[in-house]
């Protein structure tokens, strides 16, 4: 999708090879069999443990000594037989059509002229995309739909275990984490090809933690990378909204794109330009 870095800026990695349909099944039935394991009592999980041993003794005749890795795996199998999960075929079909529905902006109540839209065109499988704040989620899971690894960012333990449990729901688990930070603080090896920043997220923190955050964000950044800063939610509950015009400052040698016939809180687009500290921000109206 990008230009490789420059002057320093970080460098594309090397990106791991996407993963085939077969290793998105195991991840599915895995995933479906740790829910049953972590909603049922535990004595239901040793009453199937017993079925297990009985199964495995009646197939081998007791031939063979059984091992703990052999009992557990049973076990996976006897759950997934009373989930009544799906085979493989049946599935991949009904997951190409899950994923088909999930590329479209309207699935997550996305305008379709939103700025994610015209980036996950051009992203490419292993892409990493950093999303601030669980507001954005569904931004988030609209990328994660086209083979990207996302990263969602945010203060709010509640909020970060919620986002990660609908994108298990969606089927999304295996290119989505999230991750409880501090903004302003430590900040994980990443090199976004996009990032997300809802305005929201940011507005209670201090405006030095903010700026830390923003900067050490945006030095991680591909050269050529987009930072993408959400408009503000007119419904959102938050006490003391921050505008993104507030954050507009900190793009200093970005160039910056907003929409010819603007509001206030809009939001804008910042795209990294490979030689920031001699490129004036260019700012298109």
């Amino acid at each position: 999708m990008l230009s490789t870095a420059a002057n320093g800026a970080p460098a594309r990695p090397a990106h791991r090879p996407p993963r085939s349909q077969k290793q998105e099944y195991q991840e599915f039935l895995l995933q479906r069999i740790e829910e049953y394991k972590n909603t049922v009592a535990r004595e239901v999980l040793l009453r199937i443990g017993d079925e297990a041993v009985r199964e495995l003794e009646a197939a081998t005749a007791q031939q063979y000594l059984l091992t703990e890795v052999l009992l557990l795996e049973h076990v996976d199998r006897i759950i997934a037989r009373r989930l009544k999960l799906p085979s493989f075929k049946k599935w991949a079909q009904s997951h190409r059509a899950l994923r088909a529905a999930q590329r479209e902006p309207t699935h997550w109540g996305i305008d379709s002229d939103h700025p994610i839209v015209a980036c996950a065109r051009r992203l490419e499988p292993g892409d990493e995309v950093v999303v601030v704040g669980a507001g954005a989620l569904s931004v988030a899971l609209f990328a994660a739909a086209h083979d990207v690894e996302v990263l969602l960012l945010d203060q709010d333990l509640g909020a970060v275990e919620a986002s990660e449990g609908r994108a298990v729901a969606e089927q999304l688990a295996g290119r989505f984490r999230g991750l409880l930070v501090n903004f302003g603080g430590w900040l994980p090896d990443l090199h976004p090809a996009v990032a997300v920043l809802d305005p929201a997220a940011l507005a209670l923190a201090a405006p030095h933690e903010r700026d830390a955050f923003v900067a050490a964000l945006q030095a991680l950044t591909l050269a050529g990378g987009v930072h993408i800063v959400s408009a503000l939610d007119p419904d959102a509950p938050e006490v003391l909204p921050l505008a993104p015009e507030a954050l507009q400052s900190a793009y200093a040698g970005w160039q910056i794109e907003r929409r010819k016939r603007r509001k206030r809180g809009e939001g804008f687009v910042a795209t990294k330009l490979p030689r920031q500290n001699d490129t004036t921000v260019n700012v298109s109206d």
